[in-house]
């Protein structure tokens, strides 16, 4: 279910759902993490909802095999984990259709759009015996791993209480248009909870 890296170990193959070219999480932080870690991943596909966008896709991030659809990526047998970088409304129907055909999948925060849609896809996971993560920002930002490193060296002494003030975007009188599905609730995102996820 792995290739081999140069160096001899076996890499995770990633197929990714939601590779704009153009903007977004795969774009700005998925791929290039991926491929910075190349020794341990290797992207195999990627899934885009446009024929355009995902042939643009493929020749941009070096994917040699792109799809303007989700099944056919999630049924490859080149793929072992499935990356969900989309909106927050289709991550029951991507995560389930993964899941489904068994692969691992790493889901953008949040997993689902509410409780329930969480659960479900939490039970679906155990059901099938696969591996779902739901990816959060803030456990691996570096000013919340400094801090957490203070706290283990004794710096700050026993913690009793703490505040924690995020900001994803400047918050004005206008909101790009870009982002404007992020001030209706049905969308399962704001930018309140995702930054500090």
């Amino acid at each position: 279910m792995t290739t081999t890296s140069k160096n001899g170990h076996n890499r995770i193959r990633v197929g990714i759902i939601g590779a704009n070219p153009d903007r977004g999480w795969a774009a700005e932080a998925h791929i290039p993490a991926l491929k910075s870690l190349s020794d341990d991943f290797e992207i195999t596909a990627l899934s885009t909802s446009r024929r355009e966008s995902a042939d643009a896709a493929s020749k941009l991030f070096d994917v040699p095999v792109a799809f303007d659809n989700h099944q056919d990526l999630v049924n490859r047998a080149d793929v072992d984990v499935v990356a969900i970088t989309v909106k927050v409304p289709y991550h029951l129907e991507l995560a389930t259709a993964a899941l489904d055909a068994g692969k691992a999948i790493y889901c953008e925060w949040p997993l689902g759009n509410g409780l329930k849609e969480a659960e479900t896809l939490a039970a679906l996971a155990k059901k099938k015996d696969v591996l779902a993560v739901a990816g959060l920002q803030a456990r691996s930002a570096p000013s919340v791993a400094y801090v957490r490193d203070l706290i283990k060296q004794g710096y700050v002494g026993e913690v009793l209480s703490t505040s924690l003030i995020g900001s994803g975007m400047g918050w004005g009188p206008t909101v790009e248009p870009f982002n404007a599905y992020l001030n209706d609730k049905k969308n399962g995102a704001t930018m309140l909870s995702v930054p500090l996820a």
